[in-house]
């Protein structure tokens, strides 16, 4: 075998990395560089020769910084971006080292044990039935194809049709009843799934984007056929909470099936102030959620769970006679993911969750609501939303999007603007493990400052 100089480029890799994350509390925290400054560093045709592994590694540090955007900050409050704890960073570089398939047990028994053991501290965390199977998959993108997969296969079959053999032309077709304010995510996996968008009937909500039980009674009532409902625990904008448990009684007195998107909104469950918000969050059929959103685990890292998990089997499994399947209690990912080869992203979330403890994911989400709450009373007046969790929204006025793109070009923060009931908003979410109160003074400084012209 040959013996490659892994040294060099490590050791590079490590100063450079950790050079990055300790100048983070100073650096600005946009992208400082042009689309063609940084073409012009990371461009140009392929070498025709190669170049010495820590002399790439250099070159490329160098070249790409200048346009990495510190997300990993304390004051990156754009979007719901968490940053990467230390046992995470260390467990995710290690999961590179090892290079697990993590599809087959057969290719990564330690990687399908950890994910089956992390996946039981989550279960416990959210509190979700025990039973429920657990995915690692990419983000809540995938999550919810992957539940929304499941929920198919189970609505079409009490149906009397099989979907994964005859696929869906000519099956019953399906409604999926969503808030009004529902995430995009929802829409995007419909059209991956075949569904289609034509299948969703909006329920109206309330002013805070909150799914109400009575617009849901009301859309169930005038249906006929296989239903999905899909919740929403943590609106992308305000932060709300669809009333879950009121939900899940609604929707499964009418035989539907019900998904939560609880992609950072589920992490309320860990928390013994906050917990009221998702009663009755485990009479729920499926569910999404992040780890690298507020558990703070590097990208990319998506959960999902299924109450039934043979409906999950059934929608994700796969057979063939060359791979080697699981057998007994042994665990194959690719039965509960729509991936085949695939990173072992179990073990990040494992670290983080060993290091943190119960109590320090129930600190890590009480603090970020806490962060959130003192942004909101420096903005004072301006606030839109009710602030319940880790999310606010402040408004400007027509001046709010000019506002929002000069606080990110000043460098202090980095926030996102969205619009909310037909008026442009600053949206100011609190996810980062490092964020203190400082950060969030500096913040609210720079932004008062900028919108009072000086």
């Amino acid at each position: 075998m040959d013996r490659p100089d892994w040294h060099g480029p490590l050791t590079e890799a490590y100063e450079q990395a950790t050079r990055f994350l300790t100048g983070l509390p100073e650096r600005e925290v946009g992208s400082r560089a042009t689309l063609e400054e940084l073409r012009a560093a990371l461009g140009g045709p392929l070498p025709d020769a190669g170049s010495d592994a820590r002399e790439v590694v250099a070159r490329l540090a160098e070249a790409a910084d200048p346009g990495i955007v510190a997300s990993p900050s304390g004051r990156f409050f754009g979007f719901v971006i968490g940053g990467a704890t230390p046992a995470a960073l260390a467990a995710d570089w290690l999961t590179a080292t090892w290079d697990q398939n993590a599809g087959l047990y057969a290719a990564g028994p330690a990687a399908a044990v950890v994910e089956d053991v992390a996946g039981g501290w989550l279960r416990d965390l959210f509190g979700l039935p025990a039973q429920a199977s657990a995915g690692f998959v990419t983000g809540a993108q995938m999550s919810h194809v992957t539940a929304l997969a499941a929920a198919r296969h189970e609505v079409l079959r009490r149906a009397g049709w099989d979907v994964e053999t005859d696929g869906l032309h000519g099956a019953p077709r399906i409604a999926v009843l969503a808030g009004a304010d529902r995430h995009s995510t929802i829409d995007r996996a419909l059209r991956f799934l075949g569904i289609g968008t034509a299948a969703l009937v909006p329920v109206d909500v309330d002013d805070q984007g909150r799914m109400t039980t009575a617009g849901l009674r009301a859309a169930l009532a005038g249906l006929d056929g296989p239903a999905i409902v899909c919740a929403q625990l943590g609106n992308v904008n305000t932060g709300a909470f669809d009333p879950i448990g009121e939900i899940c009684d609604v929707a499964h007195a009418a035989g539907a099936w019900v998904h939560v998107d609880g992609a950072f909104g589920l992490w309320a469950a860990t928390s013994a102030r906050l917990r009221h918000l998702v009663t009755g969050v485990d009479r729920a059929d499926s569910w999404t959620t992040d780890a690298h959103k507020w558990l703070n685990v590097p990208y990319d890292s998506g959960l999902v769970f299924c109450a039934h998990p043979a409906a999950h089997r059934a929608a994700m499994g796969v057979r063939a006679a060359y791979l080697v399947h699981a057998g007994g209690d042994e665990r194959d990912a690719l039965d509960y993911n729509p991936e085949f080869s695939r990173r072992a992203r179990g073990f990040a979330v494992y670290a983080a969750l060993r290091a943190l403890g119960r109590t320090g994911v129930e600190s890590l989400i009480d603090r970020g609501c806490d962060l959130a709450a003192r942004f909101a009373r420096r903005m004072s007046g301006r606030v839109l939303n009710d602030v319940v969790l880790n999310q606010v929204l402040v408004g400007f006025g027509p001046a709010t999007p000019d506002l929002v793109r000069r606080v990110q070009a000043e460098g202090t923060c980095w926030v996102s603007g969205t619009l909310w009931r037909g008026a442009p908003a600053m949206r100011f979410s609190v996810s980062n493990f490092t964020t203190d109160e400082a950060d969030i003074d500096r913040a609210a400084d720079t932004i008062l400052r900028l919108a009072a012209g000086t």
